[in-house]
């Protein structure tokens, strides 16, 4: 049975970690903002800025943007590199290097 949208909404935690310096973050942000939208999904989205390598460490981020739903990165394979003030290299499904993660990406680590 399916639940309703605002139950599965307000149950769903969506983080977008980014480091300044990257200048892709904006581009997935816009892109993680426009999946949720289209997807009715109306929760926010909590962002934070990483500054410091301890940050990095901190928070376990493989790089700049990094976006997680529930806890689960939207593209694990990558995740996998250690915590670092860096940008990120997403794979995206057909296997090409990208600064950001596709839409499929983001909607596939949706519940």
């Amino acid at each position: 049975m399916a639940r309703p949208r605002d139950a599965f909404s307000s149950a769903l935690r969506v983080e977008f970690l980014f480091w300044r310096e990257c200048p892709s973050h904006p581009e997935a942000l816009a892109t993680l903002r426009a999946v949720l939208e289209e997807r009715e999904i109306g929760v926010p989205i909590d962002v934070l800025e990483v500054e410091t390598p301890d940050d990095a460490v901190r928070h376990a981020f493989p790089g700049s943007p990094t976006i997680r739903i529930d806890g689960r990165d939207v593209d694990p394979a990558s995740a996998a590199g250690p915590p670092s003030l860096t940008c990120r290299v997403y794979r995206l499904p057909d296997g090409r290097p990208s600064p950001v993660p596709s839409r499929s990406q983001i909607e596939e680590a949706l519940p």
